[in-house]
């Protein structure tokens, strides 16, 4: 759905309200001086030896206060903000369909399935007050299972969100053995944030032993970050000249949140986005493909829910095309849980049997089979469909 234009509008309504707030405060300033004036020339007059008269100080305020004509000056910048605020509920109501209910169809849904979904939405979100209530009243006690999987979840993501990584770290050391498997570097990038924090409030002294003692074991095979973050000891005290500066950026917190969400949730076997967030994003992509449809449909005096299957399709990104059965490309053989498919840096798939035996006989580094790109087995991450 286009929303540039309701953009474009909703700044012009901002904009003037932004002006009319300042212009207004502006002539209620001129007013409040102009009577504080006069306020001033009143108390002078107590003076015996300048008598004014105070009759012709009011005329002269009034005066003034006349010609400024601050009512007039505010009526007619209300007047210029309320034509656009006038038009904006006119575009909304023509750019959004204000009853979806139009494109709605009798589905049967699974209500088991459903009250999963929804239970596991509010256990990611960390409300699991709301999610136990729900199970509760549903009589699903068999979704409870997953509830302790996003509880460590959550408690490692709020951890993080203060720079605790501990929580993080127990996590990634119980786990260390799946997710070599699955190419992870998340240890390498955990000892990484912490090393940068001891970097900006700590010595060189206590970086160098961290280096040692956490992050010299991932030098072999990752040679030059190790080689970026050593050199950042050099620079302790003096960060802003530092050549690698942008590995202490925020951000970096945040892809790590988000790495470790999508491994934590593959390794419990649970998609990293919650299903119902896909399926309501889903839903808002395709809504207005159906809304047109149904209007089409109701002008024709066909019945909408009668038909079987759309007369059209209903087109979705990349990012809700999922796929259950992948084939190897190179092996021609069907990934399996024990032959799970493996995403190269380059973004072409293969199953891990093809990418073990290819690093194997290469010397570990090989070359795609589809394009130039050299890669290892460990920069593969593995996928789960």
């Amino acid at each position: 759905m286009e929303l540039n234009t309701i953009k474009d509008a909703f700044d012009r309504v901002a904009k003037r309200q932004k002006l009319f707030s300042s212009k207004s405060q502006e002539v209620v300033d001129q007013v409040g001086h102009e009577i504080e004036q006069a306020l001033a020339k009143i108390q002078a007059s107590n003076d015996p030896l300048s008598p004014i008269d105070l009759k012709s100080i009011l005329t002269e305020l009034k005066l003034k206060l006349n010609t400024m004509d601050p009512l007039h000056q505010l009526e007619g910048l209300q007047k210029e903000r309320n034509i656009n605020l006038s038009k904006y509920p006119k575009l909304l109501e023509k750019s959004f369909n204000p009853d979806i209910s139009k494109a709605y169809r009798n589905v049967d849904f699974d209500f088991h399935i459903v009250n999963q979904i929804l239970a596991s939405h509010f256990y990611r979100q960390g409300l699991f007050d709301l999610g136990d209530c729900l199970i509760n009243e549903a009589g699903e006690p068999e979704a409870i299972a997953i509830r302790s999987h996003f509880l460590e979840m959550y408690q490692i993501l709020e951890a993080l969100k203060v720079k605790n990584l501990e929580p993080a770290l127990n996590w990634i050391t119980a786990n260390r053995e799946k997710l070599k498997q699955n190419g992870s570097t998340l240890e390498l990038k955990l000892h990484r944030l912490q090393f940068l924090e001891i970097i900006q409030k700590g010595t060189k002294g206590d970086a160098l032993s961290y280096a040692r003692t956490y992050l010299s074991p991932f030098a072999s095979l990752h040679m030059n970050e190790f080689q970026k973050l050593v050199v950042c000891i050099i620079w302790v005290g003096k960060l802003d000249s530092c050549p690698h500066a942008e590995l202490m950026a925020p951000a970096h917190w945040e892809e790590f949140t988000v790495e470790l969400t999508q491994h934590f949730c593959s390794l419990v076997g649970q998609s990293s986005p919650s299903p119902l967030s896909v399926a309501i994003a889903a839903g808002i992509e395709g809504l207005p493909t159906l809304l047109k449809l149904a209007n089409v449909m109701a002008a024709k005096k066909q019945e909408w829910l009668a038909i079987k299957q759309l007369p059209v399709p209903v087109e979705l990104g990349k990012e809700f095309q999922f796929h259950s059965i992948f084939v190897c490309p190179v092996s021609r053989d069907q990934c399996s849980e024990e032959n799970p498919p493996m995403l190269m840096p380059c973004l072409h798939v293969l199953c891990k049997q093809s990418i073990m035996k290819l690093s194997k006989s290469s010397s570990r580094i090989f070359k795609c089979p589809y394009c130039p790109t050299e890669a290892s087995a460990a920069q593969c991450r593995q996928l789960y469909f």
